[in-house]
């Protein structure tokens, strides 16, 4: 499971950062502390179902798009 929520986290970072959104600017859109979205995005937090639609709706992505990670290590 911990290696999910670091992916999970490592494609919110990467798709906020193609929008170029700041953690803060996407907190602050979707109504969520800076500090907890840096934690789901560290992989230390475990959003809940409402959390990740907020997520995907402030990122203007499917919800599917969360969960679609790219052929990384499996040592990162």
């Amino acid at each position: 499971m911990d290696e999910l929520q670091k992916r999970f986290g490592r494609r919110i970072r990467d798709l906020r950062g193609v929008r170029g959104l700041s953690q803060e600017e996407l907190a602050f859109q979707i109504g969520m502390h800076r500090t907890y979205l840096a934690g789901i995005e560290r992989g230390i937090r475990n959003p809940c179902l409402k959390n990740i639609a907020a997520i995907s709706e402030g990122l203007g992505v499917a919800l599917h798009e969360l969960f679609t990670f790219s052929n990384e290590n499996s040592d990162q």
